[in-house]
C-alpha cells in the first residue's frame, strides 16, 4: 500500500503481536528494535499494518521520534490523493476528520488552560485540544452540508 502513494519502503518487518500492550501495541524489545532501524536507515514514518489507537500512536511516534500511522491512515491518504472529483474529495476529508478527531490525545499538554476570547472563541478556561475539538467538529458539519 505504501508504494501506491510513491514511499520509499526502506525496511519491512513482520512482528508477531501475540499480547498488545494497552500503550504500545509492541512490548519493549520490539521498539527498541525497530528504533534501532530507524536510526540506521534515517526514516521518519513507521506504518503499522494493524489498527492503532490513539494512545498507541502517540507512544509509538514518541519512542521512536517518528510520524507513525497506522493501516486506516494509510488507506485515507491513498484515497486523498487519488480522489479526481470534488465530491471525492469531499468524502475523503470528511472521513479524514472523523479518524483524526479520535485521534486528538493531550498532544497539546505543555499549554495549560488558555483565557478565551470574546465569547465565540470557546469562554474561558478552553484548552487548546478542546479549541481543536470543537474546530473540527465545525468543519465536519460543514463539511456534512
Amino acid at each position: 500500500l505504501a508504494l501506491a502513494i510513491d514511499l520509499e519502503v526502506t525496511q519491512g518487518l513482520i512482528v508477531a503481536v501475540n499480547q498488545p500492550r494497552p500503550a504500545t501495541l509492541f512490548g519493549t524489545g520490539k521498539i527498541e528494535e525497530i528504533g534501532h532501524l530507524l536510526d540506521e536507515t534515517n526514516s521518519g514514518l513507521v506504518i503499522v499494518d494493524h489498527p492503532l489507537t490513539p494512545v498507541q500512536q502517540r507512544n509509538l511516534e514518541k519512542h521512536w521520534n517518528a510520524k507513525v500511522i497506522d493501516r486506516t491512515g494509510l488507506i485515507l491518504e491513498i484515497f486523498g490523493r487519488r480522489a479526481s472529483t470534488k465530491e471525492g474529495t469531499l468524502q475523503v476529508d470528511l472521513a479524514h476528520l472523523n479518524y483524526q478527531k479520535g485521534r486528538l490525545v493531550r498532544s497539546w499538554t505543555h499549554l495549560e488552560r488558555q483565557r478565551g476570547g470574546a465569547g465565540f472563541m470557546g469562554g474561558p478556561g478552553e484548552t487548546q485540544i478542546e479549541a481543536d475539538r470543537r474546530l473540527l467538529q465545525e468543519r465536519i458539519v460543514k463539511l456534512e452540508r
